[in-house]
């Protein structure tokens, strides 16, 4: 899930839940309005939509590719909500089109965070007990955020000589 602001939301999950039931727990963390919703296709659902129009109103974009079996629905043929016009783009210029035109291939940014987070940290948290976990977490996320920053640094000083 990538959010627009560069919002730097992380919470540790039970992995045999559905990544959407954990959406509130993380919109939570945000501290102001989000114009760009991005997320894969576990996250696609009207419930998903419902919240982020009810947390942050009509404005946020809301990216999220439709499964390869959607169907646009019958009854939205005058004025298709977002989902549908995703579902026909998909179908007229394909999947690689869509991403490029709708930037949810910038999620690979996110996914590739995730790498850097198991390259630094490690592939699973140590801590048995929930909650330490999720501060376990929290920390992993703040040793990459500023291993990020300076490596952005880095590259600028770089650059500029």
């Amino acid at each position: 899930m990538t959010c627009s602001k560069s919002s730097k939301i992380a919470m540790a999950v039970d992995q045999r839940s559905s990544p959407a039931n954990f959406l509130p727990g993380l919109l939570d963390q945000i501290g102001g309005p989000v114009e760009k919703f991005i997320a894969d296709g576990a996250y696609d659902g009207t419930p998903t939509r419902d919240l982020l129009a009810t947390r942050f109103g009509e404005i946020v974009e809301v990216i999220i590719p439709p499964p390869k079996t959607a169907v646009a629905r019958p009854q939205s043929v005058l004025v298709p909500p977002v989902r549908d016009r995703h579902i026909a783009e998909i179908q007229t210029k394909g999947r690689i089109a869509w991403q490029k035109s709708t930037g949810y291939n910038k999620r690979s940014r996110a996914e590739t965070q995730i790498g850097r987070w198991k390259a630094v940290i490690g592939p699973k948290l140590k801590s048995r007990h929930f909650d330490n976990q999720k501060a376990e977490a929290k920390i992993g996320v703040r040793v990459l955020i500023s291993t990020l920053y300076i490596m952005q640094r880095s590259k600028v000083l770089v650059s500029s000589a």
